[in-house]
């Protein structure tokens, strides 16, 4: 049997058509769509939309509204929803959700790559599909930004490269007309994006507190997966606070069996009052992996998207040096002083420089937490704001010393 490793993958739902051929994804291998079921209702399949009525005969006697119960180990009795109630808890979620989502068609250049150092490169058009989320009634609009910036996924194959976007166009919900969109500020590390179009009177999404987001609650994913505009499916939510990492970079995510595919980057995760709790990034994909989605929780997003619209970036607060993570092998066959952040040179005229930081410098705490790596050092240091001061303590030369550095703007 032939072993496939699970990886965990961005959904951009790039479904590049250039003059070559047609692939099914950008840089990333695009698992089949998975089944979410739900307990007590047929398996919704395919482009499927909202659930099918349920016939009293599916429970007995009873009436659709009848509570039933059921006996758990602990000899208490739970009541169960009826099957009715959660469809139209479905409906309503749905309603209150798909006016404030957009399905993103992004268009490239394609230009082929030549082969065995000869050969005219070719060029062609390509495209590519996400989601977005309206933010604003005047036309600010949240997305992921791989959908929208290739330099964030592999833009490059063997036979071809793709450029960067050359139009970003918005389809809103119920209409065909598409909107050309500026793009107003993107970020790599927190892989969100804002976009604007011209055009007002919108449906902004309602944000609620992520926090609050409960293991086994209702969750519902809204976008335009391979293109299909205005989709939504339904499941729970599997976890809260899960780490994953993808392409480098780890994100704290909700877990959601709701199914996500390609072309739900950027869509919503709702609850079962339609108010937006994250942001669909990521899904897990392998053989024999199904319904295991994520989302950036929307809490978690507020600050950036406030940065993005204002400053076009995210402000973030640096320190300024190159540092090596030391383990307990390396400090003992380099005979170093003690395990932390080997600190390997340091940015002119960065905090850090200006602070009295050096090179073969080692930072062992910060404001007074162990730090065993640049990880570790960097979630202290992003914990504050520009202009805020920093603990550290170093060993230099096997003496401990107190360094306070004030931080400043990312150059």
């Amino acid at each position: 049997m032939e072993e496939n490793e699970n990886r965990f993958e961005v959904i951009s739902g790039r479904n590049y058509n250039t003059n070559y051929k047609q692939s099914t994804g950008f840089g990333k291998t695009i698992l089949l769509p998975f089944l979410s079921g739900i307990a007590g209702c047929a398996l919704v399949i395919g482009t499927c939309f909202g659930v099918p009525s349920i016939k009293e005969k599916i429970i007995g006697e009873t009436t659709v509204n009848t509570t039933i119960q059921t006996s758990i180990p602990s000899g208490t009795t739970a009541n169960l929803v009826s099957l009715s109630n959660f469809s139209n808890t479905a409906v309503f979620a749905a309603n209150k959700i798909l006016p404030s989502i957009v399905g993103i068609q992004v268009t490239y250049t394609a230009t082929s790559n030549s082969m065995f150092g000869f050969g005219m490169p070719i060029t062609s058009e390509a495209t590519a599909t996400g989601s977005g989320i309206i933010i604003s009634e005047d036309g600010y609009i949240v997305t992921n930004n791989h959908v929208i910036d290739t330099s964030s996924s592999n833009s490059s194959y063997s036979y071809y490269s793709i450029s960067d976007a050359t139009s970003v166009k918005i389809k809103l919900y119920g209409s065909d007309e598409l909107y050309d969109a500026k793009i107003v500020g993107k970020d790599s590390q927190t892989d969100l994006a804002v976009l604007k179009i011209d055009k007002t009177g919108l449906t902004a999404a309602e944000f609620t507190n992520s926090d609050e987001a409960t293991v086994g609650e209702f969750a519902m994913a809204v976008g335009s997966p391979l293109g299909l505009d205005t989709t939504v499916t339904t499941g729970i939510i599997s976890a809260v606070n899960r780490e994953v990492e993808a392409d480098g970079t780890t994100y704290v995510c909700i877990q959601t069996d709701a199914a996500i595919n390609s072309g739900n980057s950027g869509g919503a995760l709702v609850n079962s009052e339609g108010k937006v709790i994250g942001i669909n990034t990521l899904k897990l994909s392998g053989s024999g992996v199904e319904g295991i989605g994520f989302a950036i929780p929307i809490n978690s997003t507020i600050d950036v998207i406030d940065d993005l619209i204002e400053y076009n970036k995210v402000l973030r607060p640096y320190i300024g040096i190159g540092g090596i993570d030391l383990d307990e092998q390396t400090v003992k066959y380099y005979k170093l002083a003690s395990l932390g952040v080997y600190i390997k040179n340091v940015q002119d005229f960065s905090p850090a420089e200006k602070a009295g930081l050096q090179a073969g410098d080692i930072i062992i705490k910060a404001d007074g937490k162990d730090i065993k790596n640049m990880e570790e050092l960097n979630q202290i240091k992003n914990s504050h704001q520009i202009g805020e001061t920093m603990t550290l303590i170093i060993n230099r030369n096997g003496t401990e010393k107190e360094i306070i550095i004030t931080l400043e703007e990312t150059p």
